[in-house]
């Protein structure tokens, strides 16, 4: 298959990436060196001088050094480059590498660049051991997640406990499970499988942060080293942002890279591709099973490349926690015994926030050239907000550029009713989804409940960790909480708790 005029065809020439391990805090790169140094590589790996030229940098949002930002200007000046187009993500989201990645192809296909650059990185680690080495007045280990800006207001979801994204999505993992029919030990199970073949991927994985192959019931059982975080969820099924890890990525012309003499079995084509979103308000979703977002930026992105499961060869489905690739393998009919990553997954290639996916792009760069085969990028941010994706292939695609991706008329029709919200509501109720927060001892800390009432209204409720009783049956799997009845009561601030019918 060919494509039209290569002046307007783009394609990936150069990936690269990093990860800093400095012996002392104070050594460690911050992101600005991190992104740098990752294009720097990229640019080696592609074999030809790119950077000098670059007309377009786009960069990925960091967090861990809030007194960096904006950092796309900075990284600019040290790569002693002066791009046209320069700007940075406004968050430091999930899908944001390859929404730059999309991008940068159809500025390409407009005619508007020929070498456009990418990058992002995260010193998490190294600025939460600086911060540590400043202890608060009131002994509370600083925790950058948590005390982000955007995160530290309280509001109605903070009230009950649902502040960061480990809070969350043990909403959708359990409204999932009970959806999909499975016992607990299934669904922890089918966590596990996936888990433990990313563990497998990153253990032979050069870019990835933690190289050691884990079992599946070491990753799922609570203990010591891998204690509970929220419900059903342990250290090790969640995303590791204590990294240092950077990677980026050099888009250029097909024509380009042929006159800086690249070779063509080097060079990565790119696909079609779509982008949906669910509402930035995570109370204010149509349902907790699935996402119609989600399934619409997969479906779509199959159905224009004209593709099935069958032949892709490799994806990369985001894996912040074990319900989203569970979401997305489910719409893609992807099978449980095949990888879910090229890289090795936020747990364990590292899961420096908003650039994930450009790891993931450099790892599946490396596994394309130089075939005909062709692998499919699934990204998602937020709160299981942001979904993208794109196919990628080693041979020409046949897709054209520019290309609209934006396929949120679609997912808004394919979504239910949303319920109202009722924060002041009392009486009898149903869990439609939960979970249970516990502290860094492995104790519960705090139950909630998102229940819908009569009425057919959404409303959150507590349950303290002195109910034991109600904690055990939410967590125990002798059944499925979820479709079960109880009743909320108002306590004396007037928060709701959540009482076993």
């Amino acid at each position: 298959m060919s494509q039209a005029d290569p002046e307007l065809t783009p394609v990936i020439a150069g990936v690269g990436q990093i990860n800093d391990r400095p012996d002392h805090p104070g050594d460690g790169l911050d992101p600005v060196g991190l992104m740098t140094e990752a294009l720097r590589r990229a640019e080696s790996d592609a074999g030809a001088e790119l950077l000098s030229n670059c007309d377009s940098l786009a960069v990925v949002a960091q967090l861990a050094w809030p007194q960096l930002n904006p950092v796309d200007g900075k990284v600019a000046e040290a790569l002693g480059i002066e791009p046209a187009h320069r700007m940075q993500t406004a968050m430091p989201n999930g899908d944001s590498p390859i929404l730059l990645l999309h991008e940068a192809a159809n500025r390409i296909g407009r005619g508007e660049a020929r070498i456009c650059a990418v990058t992002g990185g995260e010193a998490l680690r190294t600025a939460g051991q600086l911060a540590a080495l400043k202890k608060r007045e009131n002994g509370d280990k600083p925790n950058a997640l948590r005390d982000a800006s955007h995160r530290v207001r309280k509001g109605y979801a903070q009230s009950y406990g649902l502040v960061v994204p480990t809070d969350v999505y043990p909403l959708y993992e359990n409204a999932g499970r009970a959806a999909y029919g499975q016992t607990l030990e299934e669904g922890q199970a089918e966590s596990g499988t996936i888990w433990a073949a990313m563990s497998q991927v990153a253990a032979t994985s050069t870019g990835a942060w933690l190289r050691k192959p884990v079992g599946a019931d070491d990753i799922i059982t609570p203990d010591d080293s891998n204690r509970a975080i929220a419900f059903p969820y342990t250290k090790l099924q969640v995303a590791n942002s204590s990294v240092n890890q950077g990677a980026g990525f050099i888009v250029t012309s097909l024509a380009e890279a042929r006159r800086k003499g690249i070779a063509e079995d080097r060079l990565v084509f790119l696909g079609y591709g779509a982008a949906a979103h669910e509402s930035d308000n995570f109370l204010a979703r149509d349902r907790y099973d699935a996402s119609p977002s989600l399934a619409t930026s997969i479906e779509r992105t199959m159905e224009l490349n004209g593709a099935n499961s069958e032949e892709l060869t490799h994806v990369e489905l985001y894996s912040c926690f074990p319900c989203v690739p569970k979401m997305a393998r489910r719409v893609l009919d992807w099978p449980l015994d095949k990888p879910t990553t090229v890289f090795g997954g936020l747990t364990f290639g590292g899961g420096p926030i908003g650039n994930y996916m450009s790891h993931a792009v450099v790892a599946m760069v490396e596994k394309l050239r130089g075939t005909s085969d062709k692998g499919l990028l699934f990204a998602n941010g937020g709160y299981a907000t942001h979904n993208h994706t794109i196919l990628l292939a080693g041979a020409p695609t046949g897709a054209t550029f520019p290309q609209e991706f934006d396929y949120q008329a679609e997912a808004d029709s394919r979504r239910g009713t949303v319920p109202e919200l009722d924060k002041d509501y009392a009486g009898p109720a149903e869990i439609k989804t939960y979970t249970v927060h516990y502290g860094r001892d492995g104790s519960a800390r705090s139950g909630v409940v998102v229940a819908q009432t009569p009425a057919g209204a959404r409303t959150l409720a507590a349950i303290p960790a002195s109910d034991e009783a109600a904690i055990a049956f939410l967590t125990d799997g002798k059944c499925e909480p979820v479709g079960t009845a109880g009743r909320i009561e108002r306590d004396a601030e007037g928060l709701a708790r959540w009482r076993l019918g």
